[in-house]
């Protein structure tokens, strides 16, 4: 029988090598914590994000309207069960419909890019939740739809493991950003330490006011995390390690950034093989002592 008409977890198995590909280039934290998945996860996993990096990836490389027209385009086709010839959109297609996805989740990822695209900034740290929540916290959500929950507790943690993601690569990113142009930090924080938004983007150099800002970032990413934690605990058993893994790895970053002064202009902090490894075992064993709880509040964004 012919690879591609293998099936496996609803997807064709060579489109899933394709998608299997993208994983292992596109992200290795991400990586590394999707081989503690399950297979029965661990596959429609690689096809949500593969889709995502794609679509991340047309749009960095493009920079243009049309591009983010050509994602929504391919996102009707999918929606309609009848995918582009692509093996990327085929698998998403099967986990759209074997997750019942809503698209109200991929329309926010592109809206998200969207916002990219126009450069927007943003003033408030609540401002700055609206985009990380499209282009991080709806991942998380779909992610948690593929493990088989849909309450909306845990679709809230998930959510803020996805914003709290992002904003650690908004804090790890800050000087590669605003060579390219842009500012993600919030504009209301770096004008309370006297930073002038437009002044530093035109010459981003580190300081001690922008490391209270990326410090005060990365706190408020801590806190996320945090929460996170307790929707952790609300996923399969088989799950926990994994997400947990992806966690803690992610918030490592965030800790080599304030190992390194704050400075994310001057630097781009990575965290040692030998640390993430380290962080893997201690995570995975951890992950069986979580707790869930419903107290904390839903982000607005």
């Amino acid at each position: 029988m012919p690879l591609h008409s293998l099936v496996v977890s609803g997807i064709a198995a060579a489109d899933l090598a394709a998608c299997r590909m993208l994983l292992r280039g596109g992200s290795r934290s991400f990586h590394a914590a999707s081989l503690l998945l399950p297979a029965r996860i661990r596959e429609p996993a690689s096809a949500l994000y593969a889709f995502c990096r794609v679509a991340d990836d047309a749009i960095d490389q493009s920079g243009t309207s049309s591009a983010l027209a050509t994602l929504h385009s391919r996102l009707d086709f999918i929606y309609r069960g009848a995918p582009a010839n692509d093996p990327i959109d085929r698998a998403f297609a099967a986990i759209v419909e074997r997750h019942a996805v809503p698209r109200v989740l991929p329309d926010s990822l592109l809206e998200g890019f969207a916002w990219d695209l126009e450069a927007r900034r943003y003033r408030t740290i609540e401002d700055l939740h609206d985009y990380a929540a499209r282009v991080a916290g709806c991942v998380g959500v779909m992610m948690t739809l593929v493990m088989g929950r849909r309450d909306a507790a845990t679709l809230a943690r998930a959510s803020d493991l996805g914003v709290a993601m992002q904003l650690t690569n908004i804090a790890r990113d800050v000087g590669e950003d605003a060579r390219a142009g842009r500012l993600y930090l919030p504009e209301d924080w770096l004008r309370e330490v006297g930073i002038d938004p437009d002044a530093f983007v035109a010459n981003p150099e580190f300081s001690p006011a922008l490391g209270v800002v990326i410090d005060r970032l990365l706190r408020h990413a801590d806190a996320l995390y945090q929460r996170a934690a307790f929707g952790i605990a609300g996923l399969p058993a088989d799950c926990r390690p994994a997400i947990h893994v992806a966690r803690l790895l992610y918030a490592e970053i965030g800790n080599e950034v304030t190992r390194r002064g704050l400075d994310s202009v001057t630097h781009r902090a990575v965290v040692p093989g030998r640390r993430k490894i380290w962080l893997s075992l201690r995570a995975a064993i951890a992950s069986v002592q979580l707790q869930s709880s419903n107290s904390a509040p839903v982000l607005a964004a």
